[in-house]
């Protein structure tokens, strides 16, 4: 019987408060038919001024933690996966130690931005793999609401984004029969880093003609605010997430009627309605929500993951297919039995 990593545990958490379209009508001059028109977004949570995002992980862990039937103690490793950490530094992996009270085990940060939590997994599959651990837990959370342009001029991105936190708890295992026990079977993660400033936050940083991180000139600029090239980000969201999601499925002699879950990273209902299209996906066996959380970015796919379960969407021993793409560019895909 051959090593891998199975998931035994799935949480998530978002904030209670809910801000509808109709709520950023008042602030950035859209409309909520414009909104789900071009995002299919709904509504979205963002946190309270006194959240950070290692709070919400702490929540989405314990419940993980607690669905796997596992004790605190059991956990010999976090990789965290955000774009919007509580500080620059030290990592939100070693705030949301301190705050789960489990000291001495590796914390691992990473910013794959939304490819996070599938690049999260595969590193957390290749540490179990190799036998230096048993239980990882694997995290995607941010808190975006704290940095969005909520004015008129930052509505095109402002609109986009929500708070929210999802975990998983990757665990070894031994695997005799592939085609109906649960285990991570391979994930391909790339990046293309010439695109990197299609999709960026630019300030605060060090790669400024200046002596300082962050100045007043950069402020009035509005380069703490996020920037996206929205038709080139769609393009190649589309293109990215269905090549490398084909060659994965190729290269595991998988088919589409294989698959019975996909859970598809949630930046726009439009990239993932043209992926199930090109693909001949049927709209049954993709499960979205984007609708209900805007985009959580490295939330996105755990949040997704545990929604469905708690629908009766996913269900032990069903083969799921995950694909994401974001800033960086980086993009990603992942075949896992549940």
């Amino acid at each position: 019987m051959a090593l891998s990593s199975k998931i035994i545990g799935v949480g998530s958490f978002v904030p209670e408060k809910v801000f509808t379209n109709h709520d950023l009508e008042k602030m950035m001059n859209t409309s909520d038919e414009w909104i789900q028109q071009r995002t299919g977004i709904v509504e979205r949570r963002w946190v309270d001024k006194n959240v950070g995002t290692s709070d919400l992980a702490v929540k989405a862990s314990e419940e993980a933690i607690a669905n796997a039937g596992l004790d605190k103690s059991d956990v010999d490793m976090i990789i965290f996966a955000t774009l919007s950490p509580d500080h620059d530094f030290p990592g939100s992996g070693c705030f949301l130690q301190a705050k789960l009270g489990i000291p001495e085990i590796p914390a691992l940060d990473i910013r794959q931005q939304c490819t996070g939590f599938i690049y999260a997994m595969s590193i957390a599959d290749k540490f179990i793999k190799s036998g230096s651990h048993k239980n990882i837990l694997v995290v995607g959370a941010e808190v975006h609401s704290k940095g969005l342009d909520r004015t008129p001029e930052g509505r095109n991105v402002g609109v986009l984004f929500g708070d929210g936190a999802g975990a998983v708890i990757m665990s070894a295992t031994e695997v005799s029969d592939a085609k109906t026990e649960g285990h991570f079977i391979d994930a391909h993660l790339h990046a293309d880093g010439s695109y990197a400033k299609e999709l960026w936050l630019p300030g605060p940083g060090t790669g400024f003609d200046s002596e300082n991180r962050f100045d007043a000139a950069m402020f009035e600029e509005g380069l703490h605010y996020p920037q996206m090239n929205g038709k080139v980000v769609f393009v190649h969201a589309v293109k990215r997430m269905i090549e490398s999601l084909t060659n994965l499925c190729k290269e595991q002699g998988v088919t589409i009627d294989d698959i019975d879950l996909f859970l598809f990273h949630q930046a726009n209902l439009r990239i993932n309605s043209k992926i199930a299209e090109v693909m001949n996906i049927p709209e049954e066996k993709v499960f979205n929500t984007i609708q209900k959380y805007g985009n959580t970015t490295a939330a996105t796919i755990p949040l997704g993951m545990h929604d469905a379960v708690k629908a009766g969407k996913l269900k032990p021993g069903m083969l799921v297919a995950s694909a994401a793409f974001g800033s960086g560019f980086t993009w990603a895909s992942a075949l896992y039995r549940f």
